[in-house]
């Protein structure tokens, strides 16, 4: 074999070295959080969620990983979006057509939802608190949670005709819209 192919081989092999670890790095850095969507109607309105579903793991999630009555960014990476094309009603409320950010106080009784109109920050701070300016919160109603049939083991969200729903770990949070 002459120079040039060995030089080429060598080349090739090396390149070829190069992409599989490339790869294999990159799909050990998945996010332990992947990003989700819901989507859905209700009534006239297309409602989406965007958000990151992390995983429960073995941990205690609800008055633990996320404590109770302290504001929480509702996923986990960004702070979570909710979207609609069409102006709706949430617990009596209007909320205008347009993208929000959402975050819960979660309480053992009973949850604050908020809609704030700041989207696609970060969503906590380097103290460890939610990315939320207060003063851009658009709309804040109550919730009440409730025990789910099964274990959730990653953070979901539904959109519903009646309204979305939060399921993560044993816990379900229903708010109706209209």
């Amino acid at each position: 074999m002459d120079m040039k192919r060995k030089l080429l081989l060598h080349s090739l092999s090396f390149f070829v070295l190069a992409v599989f670890f490339t790869f294999s790095s990159c799909a050990q850095d998945a996010p332990k959080s992947p990003p989700a969507t819901a989507t859905g109607k209700i009534g006239a309105a297309n409602v989406t969620i965007n958000y990151s579903s992390p995983a429960v793991n073995g941990r205690k999630v609800w008055g633990e990983l996320v404590p109770y009555d302290k504001v929480w960014r509702a996923g986990a990476n960004t702070a979570t979006s909710l979207e609609t094309d069409k102006d709706i009603m949430i617990a009596g409320k209007k909320l205008p057509a347009g993208k929000y950010s959402l975050f819960a106080t979660p309480g053992e009784k009973e949850w604050n939802i908020i809609l704030n109109s700041e989207t696609g920050q970060w969503g906590i701070k380097r103290g460890g608190e939610a990315n939320r300016d207060p003063a851009k919160d658009v709309l804040t109603v109550k919730a009440i949670p409730r025990k789910s049939a099964t274990l959730n083991e990653r953070l979901t969200y539904l959109v519903k005709p009646e309204g979305i729903v939060l399921q993560w770990e044993n816990l379900e949070v229903p708010v109706a819209i209209k």
